[in-house]
């Protein structure tokens, strides 16, 4: 009897075991699939406005890396070695335009990475041309006339072109991720709506104001937004930032400050703002952050700003500057 209870007790004991396994075996098989369904599409992109676009469509499918650092001017920006390693890891590339990002296109030649789709942002869309020498041109003096070729690459500021760079990022993602099409799709029309929004919000509230002209103490970067809405930008600098104002330049800025009674001149958050306080102060017009939204600082990315938070402290700031109607 004895010998029958210990058999009893050891084969429940192995029963146990065995059902224990094959649970855990069951748990595992159920596991893997969904860990490799979580398995992230590595996004690269070099600017802040494209690393939200693509945040947005690919929410917690992707995983999006912004080459350019906090607080870094986009312009003047190269990448180091370790930058151009992430391609090599990357499915999908975002970038501007070789105007904005001059070292693109060298490295896209030399890329190791076969399957890596490229968006790059300004294709199919009309650029607005600034005639503008470039800036190592004006330095060495290559150059002493204008270059009609040359375009304006902050397109970002039109919110319609915006929602066109979306449109790009939906299909590229739908390439890569054919299954999941509808969450791209669905994604993309959210945030599309907002940029409506956005614009919609800009064209109305930007209507009626007193003034119709933009004095930027920094660079030309606001020209797409004032075409839009029926604007004119002044600027201090060109296109770069990194050209130096004449100060035949700051004189004609002043002097048309005080001939319109202008109550702002605006500046921006990662471009000096010595010489537009400068300007302020002997003019009496307020300082006021018109900011691009090319990048953030480090304090931005700890408050989670985004692209469409500073888009609307700009049209607060440029409702005070052209003094608009509420």
């Amino acid at each position: 009897m004895v010998k029958e209870s210990l058999n009893l007790t050891n084969a429940k004991m192995i029963m146990k075991k065995t059902i224990l396994h094959l649970t855990i075996l069951l748990l595992l098989e159920g596991f893997f699939p969904l860990a490799l369904k979580a398995e992230k599409i590595m996004v690269v992109t070099t600017i802040f406005p494209l690393k939200e676009f693509a945040q947005a469509v690919g929410a917690d499918r992707i995983k999006v890396e912004q080459l350019l650092p906090p607080g870094a001017e986009a312009h003047s920006w190269e990448p180091k070695p370790s930058d151009i390693m992430k391609l090599s890891q990357a499915a999908l590339f975002i970038y501007i335009s070789s105007e904005m990002e001059v070292w693109v296109p060298e490295i896209l030649k030399t890329r190791e990475n076969p399957r890596l789709i490229v968006i790059e942002a300004s294709q199919g869309l009309t650029l607005l041309k600034t005639g503008e020498r470039k800036a190592e041109d004006e330095k060495n003096h290559h150059s002493h006339s204008p270059n009609p070729n040359r375009v304006d690459p902050h397109l970002w500021l039109n919110f319609s072109y915006d929602q066109k760079v979306i449109d790009k990022i939906v299909g590229a993602l739908i390439q890569i991720d054919p299954q999941n099409s509808q969450y791209y799709q669905r994604n993309g029309e959210a945030y599309k709506a907002k940029l409506k929004d956005l614009d919609l919000r800009y064209r109305n509230e930007l209507s009626q104001c007193e003034s119709r002209t933009i004095i930027l103490g920094g660079h030309s970067a606001f020209g797409y937004l004032a075409e839009r809405y029926g604007l004119e930008q002044i600027s201090l600098y060109g296109i770069s930032p990194n050209a130096e104002p004449t100060p035949k330049k700051m004189a004609e800025l002043i002097t048309i400050i005080k001939k319109y009674r202008t109550r702002a001149i605006y500046c921006e958050e990662l471009v000096s703002d010595k010489l537009a306080k400068t300007i302020a102060q002997e003019t009496g017009a307020k300082l006021l952050v018109l900011n691009p939204g090319v990048n953030l600082t480090r304090k931005q990315i700890k408050s989670q700003v985004t692209f469409l938070s500073l888009m609307e402290s700009n049209l607060r700031n440029l409702k005070y500057g052209l003094n608009c109607r509420p």
